[in-house]
């Protein structure tokens, strides 16, 4: 729970508030059954265009943040980013983009747009206890020495920090390296050592969620013991962080204020994910607006650690069956391959600052698809203005290339 009486208070009345508005909308939704008029239209048209060419102007100056986009206009510029300013930050904060091995396109965007980031985040590592003090590190085999010196010629300043999962760690493990000086003082040496042998500046740390809510006290130890090694060696670390409002609920999440408050000042940057709030049987927004602000405003509600959250944007979508049955991740190709196929009438939520559309799919029901727009992310854009954070972004390879215009 929150520490303080006022404080649980605030967060009990700012949750109530965003789950009974929230709650509201997805009623909405669940009730429309009906198809737009463009899906049963869908049969055979001509090829939708996709302009090759990339642009003399950015997104806002052609006019396509707006509410009311049309499908055939985003296959057409989706492609097409301002070649002009793709070197200008618009946003001023820290910028995180995460890299995933199975989504090369990542790489390339990291390239083509490295002024816009200060961290980059491949998702290479992860971290295994072999016994006493023995730990192993995974994926090196992914670790591109020749990307990231690419990525370092485009931008002097940016910096490369691996993401690092504990793999396979069983309950025994981390109870064994809790109870330990000798064990956490070795796991802090090997970390400085794998990034300095590797040339990483630091690293992203991906362990909160394994243990649910025990063993806090002894993990946040850890955690700042491998932040100090870490940072006596002038490297950076960033810890991975559940929502603070559970989703679809009025409930703190895993990891509260309390826990902000022991580890603010140990940590160079939290990375939260405000995302994944819709599930297959609970279908709806990926990540509603109010519920983004509340995240924030529970865990700091003075602001005084507001530049080292960095609000999660997701750039990957759902494509969720209105019968709760199913739901998987739409990426930006499959997304434009959707539209074409479908061109459906794409819905503005006011409330969530969500948009999305329903199609029918041969003998398998109606769907809804929430994929990020220009107009939902740049309103996420001026929400981490107003609280003062930065932004992480999951993941580089899965949006739209024209997304980075507003970075």
């Amino acid at each position: 729970m929150f520490s303080g009486e006022e404080e649980l208070d605030i967060g009990k009345n700012t949750m109530r508030l965003l789950c009974a508005s929230l709650s509201l909308a997805m009623v909405y939704w669940l009730a429309e059954g009906t198809l737009s008029k463009t899906d049963a239209k869908k049969g055979a048209t001509k090829k939708m265009e996709e302009k090759k060419l990339h642009s003399d102007k950015n997104v806002q100056d052609r006019g396509l943040v707006v509410v009311d986009p049309k499908a055939k206009d985003i296959i057409l510029e989706h492609k097409s980013y301002c070649s002009k300013k793709m070197k200008e930050r618009h946003f001023s904060g820290d910028v995180l983009g995460y890299i995933t091995p199975w989504n090369n396109h990542g790489y390339d965007i990291a390239k083509i747009f490295g002024n816009k980031f200060t961290l980059i985040s491949p998702v290479w590592l992860q971290v295994k206890r072999r016994g006493k003090e023995r730990f192993q590190f995974t994926g090196l085999h992914d670790a591109d020495q020749g990307w990231m010196k690419d990525v370092r010629k485009t931008s002097k300043n940016i910096k490369i920090v691996p993401r690092i999962l504990f793999d396979g760690w069983t309950y025994q493990d981390f109870e064994s390296v809790f109870g330990s000086e000798d064990e956490i003082e070795e796991l802090s040496k090997n970390m400085v050592l794998l990034a300095k042998n590797e040339n990483f500046d630091g690293f992203v740390v991906e362990v909160w969620s394994q243990l649910g809510n025990q063993k806090q006290t002894e993990l946040i130890h850890l955690l700042t013991h491998l932040s100090e090694a870490l940072h006596e060696a002038q490297l950076k670390f960033i810890l991975v962080i559940p929502p603070a409002v559970a989703a679809g609920t009025n409930q703190p999440g895993m990891f509260t204020k309390r826990e902000f408050d022991q580890l603010a000042s140990a940590v160079d940057s939290f990375s939260l994910m405000t995302y994944d709030y819709s599930a297959p049987h609970r279908p709806g927004p990926n990540s509603p607006l109010p519920w983004v602000r509340a995240c924030v405003e529970v865990l700091d509600p003075d602001s005084k650690w507001r530049k080292k959250i960095l609000l999660g944007l997701n750039f990957y979508g759902m494509d969720y069956s209105a019968l709760g049955t199913s739901g998987d991740p739409i990426l930006g190709s499959r997304y434009i391959e959707t539209l074409k196929e479908h061109k459906p009438k794409i819905v503005w939520d006011e409330q969530i600052a969500e948009h999305y559309f329903e199609y029918k799919k041969n003998k398998g029901g109606k769907h809804a698809v929430f994929y990020p727009t220009l107009k939902s992310i740049q309103l996420r854009l001026e929400l981490a203005k107003e609280l003062g954070t930065g932004i992480s972004i999951w993941e580089l390879g899965q949006g739209l290339d024209y997304f980075y215009d507003l970075l």
